[in-house]
Order: structure tokens, then sequence, then C-alpha cells
């Protein structure tokens, strides 16, 4: 037998390693192997790309010019930022009762989310859909709006004022969603008994899915407490629904606006509650100033965009 017989695996090609090839080279070699994955994904891709990135491309590029929508847009350099933080009094308002809620809202309606779900994965299946069905119920359409509206209605036929007239503690009824001093608290409030959405089913979702095993072989590792199972084994297996939930919960916080124009008009007294989004419908629906809006809109998705940036490197510690 020839030497070359005896060797047959010399001539077998070895594949090429990822370390051999450039990032890009290995990127469009995946992408040729699974091209079949790639074109069932590609009219999500199309859409996101026409709908998400390319609004906010244009947005970004609107924010240095002028444009009423009328008129061509003129090129106005960061004339627009300018004017943003060194003459609009309001923006700066809006910037402080958005950091205000954001930091309230955000934090309190994740961890409240967490929780509930945490409570309500602990029982038993059926009481487990009766419980999810009853804190879930307030996101079921507009109706929330219309109970608080009453509950705190202006007049003596509000329940909260009836209550307080005929316990004594107020003489004459409280304007409640018209009163300056009063409107930030209940807008939050409210926000946060509507936060139990979809974040908290997410999260219910996440402790379904955690591996039963893993508290077993946890026990044996030495952890002896509920709290221990939480912060070594829980979270750190549920990490990209910790991660969709924080995301909710940023969105939710910075967004805030339709709960204080529901509840209080457009704009609130005194702009009590007049926020980045009420300032960008301001510009952006009503004077139709668009480069000024999307100067607006650019700030705010990159405070949004930093913050969730924070948020992943916090939640990159869970466990550790």
């Amino acid at each position: 037998m020839s030497a070359k017989a005896k060797t047959p695996s010399n001539d077998v090609k070895k594949p090429v390693a990822r370390k051999d090839m450039s990032k890009l080279a290995w990127t469009w070699k995946e992408m040729k192997n699974n091209w079949v994955a790639y074109v069932m994904l590609a009219p999500y891709y199309i859409i996101f790309l026409l709908f998400t990135i390319v609004p906010v491309l244009v947005s970004l590029a609107l924010s240095f010019t002028r444009f009423n929508m009328l008129e061509p847009a003129q090129w106005a350099g960061i004339e627009n930022y300018t004017r943003l933080f060194l003459a609009d009094d309001l923006f700066i308002t809006a910037c402080k009762n958005t950091l205000i809620f954001a930091a309230i809202i955000g934090p309190v309606s994740y961890l409240l989310s967490f929780c509930v779900a945490w409570f309500i994965n602990e029982l038993g299946p059926k009481l487990r859909a009766l419980v999810t069905l009853i804190f879930y119920a307030p996101n079921i359409g507009g109706s929330v709006y219309l109970i608080w509206k009453t509950a705190f209605s202006s007049d003596a036929y509000g329940y909260v004022n009836g209550v307080l007239l005929e316990l004594g503690v107020i003489d004459k009824p409280v304007l409640w969603f018209g009163d300056a001093d009063y409107i930030m608290t209940l807008c939050i409030v409210v926000a946060l008994w509507l936060s139990l959405g979809t974040a908290f089913l997410n999260f219910i979702a996440g402790l379904q899915v955690v591996d039963r095993s893993l508290y077993e072989a946890g026990a044996v590792d030495g952890i002896s407490n509920r709290w221990q199972e939480l912060w070594y084994i829980t979270l750190p297996y549920m990490k990209p629904q910790l991660l969709f939930g924080a995301v909710l919960a940023i969105t939710g916080a910075f967004g805030f606006g339709a709960v204080v124009t529901d509840l209080c008009g457009f704009p609130s007294v005194d702009y009590a509650a007049w926020t980045i989004m009420h300032h960008l419908d301001d510009y952006g629906g009503a004077r139709f100033e668009i480069g000024y809006a999307s100067a607006i809109a650019t700030i705010l998705f990159v405070v949004m965009i930093g913050a969730n940036g924070l948020v992943k490197k916090l939640l990159s510690k869970v466990g550790t």
C-alpha cells in the first residue's frame, strides 16, 4: 500500500477556524451557510429599517434644520439645541419633571412588577391565572382613567372629596387634578398603578422557565435560603426577561405623558406635570416646528439610550 493510501486524511480539507478569518469574512461565511434563515427574517428587517432606523436618522438630520412642513428645510446648525438649553425655560421645566417621573416611576414600577410576579409565581396554577388577570385588568381598555378621574373629581361628588368632607378633614372640595400641588403626586400614583402590565407578565414568564433542578444543585453547593436562591439562581437565569422589563420601564418612564394628558388636560395647570413628551407634542403636533421638535426627540432618544446602557451594566452584575 502506498504512503498516500495510508494517510487519506491528508486529502481532507480542514475547516477554517474563526481566529484565522477576519470578523467580516467570518460573518459573510455564516450568512451564506444560513441564507434560508436570513431570507425568513428579511421582512422583519426591512420593516424595522424603514419604520424605525430611517425615521430616527431623518429626525436626527432634521434637528439641525428649520423646517415647518410647508417650506423647504433650511440648515440651522446647532441653533435648535442652543435654543432648547439657553432660551427655552419651559423645556428646562419639562426636563426636570421628566427626570422626577423617570427616577420614581422607572425603578419603583420595575421592582413592583418583579415582586408581584414573584408573589404570583408562588401560587397554584388556577389561583395564579386568576390573580394575574386581576393585576393585569387595569391595563385593559381606558377605564382606569375614568375610575381615577371619578374618584378624584374636583366637586363634592368625587369619592375622595365626599369621604373627606364627611369626615370633616376638609371644609370644601379639593381641585385634585386642577391644583398644581397635587398633580405630580397623583399622576405618579396612577402611572405606578398602570405599570403592572406587560412587564410583570414578562417576569412571570421568566420565573416559570427557571430550571428547578438548579435549586437542588444550589442547596448542595450551600445556598440555604430563598434570598440566596433569588440572587444566585433565579435572577441570573432570567437576565433576558430582566433586561426586557428594564427596557419597558425606561420607555414608560421617559415616555410618560399620556397619563398626564388624560387626567389633567394639555397642558396641565401651571405646567406642573409638563414633560419632554408634552414639549415634543406641542412643537411637533401643534406648532409644526418639525426641526425644533426633532431636536427635542433626539435629546430624549439619547437620554433613553444612556439610561438603557446604565441598566444593562447594572444587570450584568446580578449574581456575581
